[in-house]
């Protein structure tokens, strides 16, 4: 394949399958039975303060419910577990340094190709899903996902994509101690 068309779709190519993944991070505390943790509810003041609409608060909750359910948790009034959550969101700039083109010039220093600079900005928004232990009030465990955030209007999508973040976090309860 002639590289001059080869290197702008692996850049694409790259650049798709980056935007569709999830970071994740996760901190656990090593003292912490998590096999004594079976029931769980919201902690709404931790909630409340998430910087985030109302209805994106609905999406996250109800993908985390969705998830602990899926792991054999049950939401009670008296849990031994605690969830919250807590939100960032940051504007990620990337500059790419072309060495191809679509062209040719000609100036005084060179004739070839078009060499130049392309910048790419996208919303990046990071969850932090915290479980406190009902009984002694302290974190045991915090998962945090960091990706690309769905601004436009396309309502499944974002929910999808709030899924896929909750779900990609959520893999990783119970820590394997």
């Amino acid at each position: 394949m002639n590289k001059r068309i080869f290197l702008p779709l692996l850049v694409l190519l790259l650049a798709a399958s980056s935007c569709t993944s999830v970071r994740v991070v996760t901190d656990y505390d090593r003292n912490a039975n998590f096999g004594t943790y079976q029931t769980f509810a919201f902690y709404k003041p931790g909630i409340d303060k998430a910087k985030i609409s109302d209805l994106d608060k609905k999406r996250i909750l109800r993908a985390i419910d969705a998830e602990l359910m899926a792991k054999g948790m049950q939401k009670n009034e008296k849990p031994t577990i605690l969830v919250s959550i807590f939100t960032k969101e940051s504007e990620r700039v990337d500059v790419y340094h072309n060495n191809f083109g679509w062209g040719w010039g000609w100036n005084p220093w060179w004739y070839g190709g078009y060499y130049g600079n392309s910048v790419s900005r996208t919303t990046e928004g990071t969850l932090y899903i915290d479980f406190i232990d009902a009984n002694t009030n302290e974190l045991v465990w915090q998962g945090m996902g960091t990706s690309r955030l769905i601004t436009s209007g396309d309502v499944e999508a974002k929910e999808e994509r709030i899924k896929e973040i909750v779900h990609e976090i959520l893999a990783k309860y119970p820590p394997n101690q």
